[in-house]
């Protein structure tokens, strides 16, 4: 059986008892593997349309079979319901669940972030799950409607007895009771009167109330309040909403949700224009990126609108220029749309992995599902591929300049695997034999002036482009080059030989070559030269551009002397340089660097930032942007580029190491250990898991067990960090997985079905063999604070296990706690190191992890007052290395 075959029988099996999906981790637990290989497979699985994955911490993977299987409910339409939504989905569940008939809710949510939506989809989820009868009333009311005659406001929601004001003529029933044994839908409830707001609190806590001017009797109705409000949840008014309505719902703003969510909501939202036009409508890469990426204040209903006007526009130009079908174009979107694409260097890797399937320009239609990729509708040949894009770019109204920024199309790649794919015999049947021998003929002279041996794969190739360009140019089809200005750069020497060649063409077929054909003529020259093959080239260089006099030139000297890198170069901006001048100094150094595997600019802020996109567009030179540079930065890039490794991997490792820095925070030295556990209420599945852990777990005599409530995220997430100022949360068990960083979580199904406390279990044995080492070194060692020096040791490990990326065993992790236990109270007693065997070749084998434990041990230098010497540095070192695996 093949790999991937094992690992998605495994998924198939383990899914069947985790509902929410099934990590790498548990895979690798199954059938011994590594990680990253089984994370790999699991990726191809997704891209072939097998499995599903779900974003989050960690990445959970489930078939598709399995997903499609499980029973759907109104809240699976939802975009978003199993990720950024998908704790609001649960709270909502749980509100319509509570016996015996809901809690009340409040829905929290910036203005668009599709509350009325949310609040319909709860009506929908209790009606299927009986909670109210099939026909029970929705009543959807907006209190901002009459928010300027609060009378009246308050006559809607409770009703009017005669005579209660001037023009009251009659009884009149309010939303309350047309809405009984259904639900009432209060948006903008913050506009209600402070009178308002007391009866709203007087029906939900007695279920009965009086309409506007009755004063004895009141009425009674059985009705589920779903409130909405924009207003900010510290505010006086949400505090006294908050204390009445027991569920509280926070809806993220557009801002915060995935890519990949907005992605989606664009395709609903373009497709319900392709409905009402009753055609299918196409978008450009570049438009779709700026809705992807730019600032949409008022979140969904803004995005809408958005996208309604930019088809509008697009409609328009159909009808009114007769184009052949609808395209929207950046022409087509409003500025403040057009600004997202300022924001794709910040975004590239997400961009490029949302969108790395899809072509120039995509299509979409309601009646299909989902997007069709134009680009990849017709194999044909690269003549007309290049045609129908700048057609379809050209039919949007853009210029010529415009639509050579816009194409995607990588011309090199082309020609090789053009040029490789070709055979004589194939040849033969194709090609007149004049074209060949012309062919001959032109790559002898360009041969003898480039000093180069063309081989028979560049006869093939050139002879089968040649044929058919020059059919094209008789037939008066136009020849397209999107890359003519940076060949004629790059390739200087070959496009003056490929104008020669071209003028030999010219006399023996009597045709005229245009420019862009040159340019592919050249491609064709270029194409056993050093530049054309990159990987025969010297790699990525690392540029730093800094400010100061000498900050660059002084972390660049710390690479070369550490990692021996040649490949480097530090450029220093005087405070008092123009931005413009600096510029012209970093893109003279690019083109000077001729680094055609691409440059690594690190910088450190401001205006350099720019610098990547601005010297791209000017010079072709493919560059990525590090900014807040420091040294550990500028060596990780020159050890990944003197290994060889492209510049995607360079950026994503320094990225990375920067990520990791910024997450890092000064931590407390706790002496106290918890274990929390957390359902809706704090109460319920809280207190029985609480019992449960108390009477199934040992040793828990050390750790703490407290329950606490989810109903508000942010609550939750503010105890959370409270506990966490005063105790080491070992982990937190519930119901709902509330990701929080560093913490592990075990979900109560878990727990009751037993695999879940093993996992507890296993914790609290750790934590427990730390107190008995503690215990064991007040013994043995004359350091006074054996607590303080177990927080700084754990902590430490932490650090290393977060900065290496690795995972270190239990066993290991106490080995190395007495270790350096024994080391810290040596050199408190100023005793003299042991020396490391090969001190140095060590240290250059193994420079980043050298220099990264030693950052690590900082904390420990500084609370004890002591220096750690290479020689322990390097004893560490070892341990860690060859007693770790990597994450």
């Amino acid at each position: 059986m093949k790999r991937i075959d094992q690992i998605y029988d495994t998924l198939k099996e383990l899914e069947k008892k985790a509902d929410n999906g099934v990590s790498a981790y548990d895979i690798c637990d199954v059938i011994d593997a590594d990680r990253s290989n089984v994370s790999r497979y699991l990726n191809l699985l997704v891209e072939e349309g097998k499995v599903d994955k779900i974003g989050g911490r960690p990445v959970l993977f489930k078939t598709k079979a399995f997903t499609e299987k499980k029973e759907s409910d109104s809240f699976s339409s939802l975009i978003g319901s199993g990720l950024s939504l998908m704790i609001p989905v649960q709270q909502a569940k749980a509100a319509i669940y509570y016996p015996p008939r809901g809690l009340h809710t409040l829905l929290l949510g910036e203005t668009g972030v599709g509350k009325s939506m949310f609040a319909e989809k709860m009506y929908q989820f209790a009606k299927e799950v009986k909670m109210i009868p099939e026909k029970a009333p929705f009543i959807h009311f907006n209190c901002a409607d009459y928010a300027s005659n609060p009378q009246l406001l308050v006559a809607q929601i409770f009703g009017v007895k005669k005579g209660a004001f001037t023009g009251a003529d009659q009884n009149k029933d309010g939303l309350l009771l047309k809405a009984d044994r259904g639900i009432l839908f209060l948006d903008e409830v913050h506009r209600l009167s402070p009178e308002g707001q007391e009866m709203l609190f007087t029906f939900i806590d007695k279920k009965v109330f009086r309409p506007l001017g009755e004063t004895e009797a009141t009425l009674s109705a059985d009705v589920q309040i779903i409130a909405a409000t924009t207003e900010d949840p510290g505010s006086y008014l949400l505090k006294t909403f908050t204390r009445r309505i027991p569920m509280t719902i926070f809806l993220p703003p557009l801002s915060e949700r995935l890519l990949e969510e907005r992605y989606q909501l664009i395709q609903v939202f373009i497709n319900q224009e392709s409905k009402r036009v009753n055609k299918s409508i196409y978008i450009n890469k570049q438009s779709l990126i700026s809705f992807l990426l730019y600032e949409c204040s008022n979140n969904i209903g803004q995005l809408k609108s958005d996208i309604q006007l930019a088809c509008a526009k697009a409609f328009l130009n159909y009808k009114s220029q007769e184009e052949s079908y609808i395209l929207i174009s950046q022409m087509d979107l409003p500025h403040h749309v057009k600004r997202g694409m300022m924001k794709i260097k910040e975004y590239r890797d997400d961009i490029d992995n949302l969108l790395k399937h899809k072509g120039d320009i995509l299509r979409f239609y309601y009646d299909e599902s989902p997007e069709y990729d134009v680009s990849q509708e017709d194999e044909t040949y690269f003549y007309n591929m290049i045609d129908e894009k700048v057609s379809a770019l050209k039919a949007s109204g853009m210029g010529e300049d415009e639509i050579n920024q816009l194409l995607n199309i990588d011309i090199e790649s082309y020609f090789k695997k053009y040029i490789g794919n070709l055979k004589l015999d194939e040849l033969k049947g194709i090609v007149d034999e004049t074209i060949i021998d012309v062919v001959e003929k032109v790559l002898d002279f360009a041969g003898k002036r480039l000093n180069r041996i063309y081989d028979e794969r560049i006869l093939f190739g050139l002879s089968l482009h040649l044929h058919s360009s020059i059919e094209r140019i008789r037939s008066g089809k136009r020849i397209f080059n999107p890359k003519l200005n940076l060949i004629r750069v790059q390739y200087d020497q070959e496009f003056i030989i490929a104008m020669e060649i071209a003028k030999i063409i010219d006399k023996t077929f009597e045709i005229e070559v245009p420019l862009d054909e040159i340019g592919y003529l050249t491609m064709f020259l270029a194409s056993e030269s050093d530049q054309f093959n990159k990987s025969s080239n010297n790699g990525v260089y690392v540029l730093v551009v800094t400010h100061g006099m000498s900050t660059a030139t002084s972390m660049v000297q710390v690479a070369k002397s550490l990692v021996s890198a040649e490949n480097v170069l530090g450029l220093d901006m005087s405070l008092s340089m123009k931005a413009e001048d600096m510029y012209e100094i970093v893109k003279s150094e690019v083109i000077k660097l001729k680094a055609y595997d691409g440059i690594m600019l690190l910088v450190d802020m401001g205006s350099l930032l720019n610098f990547g996109d601005m010297i791209y567009e000017e010079t072709g030179v493919m560059i990525k942007v590090i900014d807040m540079v420091s040294t550990p930065v500028v060596l990780e890039a020159c050890r990944k580029a003197d290994l060889g490794r492209d510049i995607n991997e360079i950026f994503n490792s320094c990225r990375e190491m920067q990520q990791r820095n910024r997450r890092k925070r000064k931590k407390k030295l706790h002496q106290k250990s918890l274990i929390l556990t957390a359902c809706f209420t704090g109460e319920g599945a809280a207190e029985k898991l609480k019992k449960v852990l108390q009477e199934k777990i040992p040793y828990l005599e050390h750790v703490r067990v407290e329950s606490i409530n989810i109903l508000n995220r942010k609550e939750y997430l503010q105890k959370i960090e409270d506990y966490q100022k005063e105790y080491r949360l070992l982990a937190i068990v519930g119901t709902i997985d509330i990701d929080i960083s560093g913490v592990t979580f075990v979900s109560a199904v878990d727990i009751f079905s037993g695999s879940g406390l093993d996992r507890i279990e296993k914790i609290v044995l750790e934590e427990d063999s730390y107190y008995k080492i503690v215990q064991s070194l007040k013994e043995h060692i004359t350091i006074t604070n054996i607590d303080k020096l177990m927080g700084l040791l754990r902590n430490f490990l932490f650090d290393v296990e977060l900065e290496l990326q690795i995972k270190i065993a239990h066993d290991v992790k106490t080995g190395i706690v007495l270790h350096m236990s024994f080391l810290v109270e040596k050199l408190l007693k100023e005793k003299p190191a042991t020396p490391f065997d090969n001190l140095e070749a060590f240290k250059e084998k193994y420079t980043r992890e050298f220099i990264q434990i030693r950052t690590c041990l900082n904390a420990m230098e500084d609370f004890y007052q002591i220096q750690i010497n290479d020689d322990e540095v390097a004893y560490l070192c070892k341990m860690l290395i060859e007693n770790t695996s990597v994450q």
